[in-house]
């Protein structure tokens, strides 16, 4: 499991690294101070797990999840209790008050796998049930690309692809009002990519610029409109990247 620790106190991040090392399956792939690092360590990373504390400068832990469209597993981690129902209400996996016991975090952990492993075996199980299939190469110099989704099977030109959008380590492709999901990660797929015609707007979707209609601006990102009717939020660290990209 790849984790992402978010707390304002460095001695609290390194009690939990501490912690950590007695389970050799969760990696640390890198510690935030604030809500703001936080998110941007999210679209960096996609980890699996997010330790988050709760009460930070700036925006709370709590404000951060609830604007997360499609956050980790998450345990939240304070020195206060009163918080425990909303987190749980926003889907948090378990809720550690320090400091940290070392027998309630094999607990957290324990239930962070098992939800793993439940939406792993779903996401699988679909994906063999619709028999969907994309052939692909690497190189970003990638055409066409061959689909299957049960008995029916498309020969797809990359510009018709109007996005994609990860699910789990599956991808769902949208082009030409059809959207079969794919076995592969979102990240393998991007290798096979013209980075020219398809853009990362946000961790778990990619879109085609081609079949951009309009863009909105929205807090410190905006809303990218498609021709097939879907909106795509772009988040606040790709904002800039899409402001150079097409001089907006």
């Amino acid at each position: 499991m790849r984790a992402i620790i978010v707390d304002d106190e460095r001695l609290a991040r390194q009690e939990l690294r501490r912690l950590l090392k007695e389970h050799p399956d969760v990696e640390i792939a890198g510690e935030a101070r604030n809500a703001n690092d936080a998110q941007d360590m999210l679209e960096k990373y996609n980890p699996d797990l997010l330790f988050l504390d709760i009460q930070m400068p700036g925006r709370s832990g709590l404000e951060m999840l609830e604007t997360c469209p499609e956050p980790p597993q998450t345990i939240l981690t304070t020195a206060f209790d009163r918080y425990a129902l909303r987190g749980f209400e926003l889907n948090a996996v378990d809720y550690l008050l320090k400091p940290i016991a070392p027998e309630r975090l094999f607990e957290a952990l324990r239930r962070v796998r098992e939800r793993l492993q439940a939406r792993s075996s779903t996401t699988e199980s679909e994906a063999q049930a619709r028999g969907a299939v994309l052939t692909t190469r690497t190189g970003g110099n990638l055409r066409q690309v061959f689909v299957r989704d049960g008995d029916r099977c498309w020969l797809v030109r990359m510009d018709e692809i109007s996005l994609l959008r990860a699910e789990g380590n599956y991808t769902r492709v949208f082009f030409a009002g059809n959207h079969p999901m794919i076995p592969r990660s979102l990240g393998q797929i991007e290798l096979c990519l013209n980075p020219a015609l398809f853009f990362r707007a946000n961790r778990s979707e990619i879109i085609n610029l081609r079949r951009v209609t309009s863009i909105s601006p929205e807090a410190d990102g905006y809303v990218v409109s498609l021709r097939n009717g879907v909106d795509v939020v772009v988040s606040r660290r790709q904002a800039k990247v899409l402001r150079d990209l097409l001089a907006l």
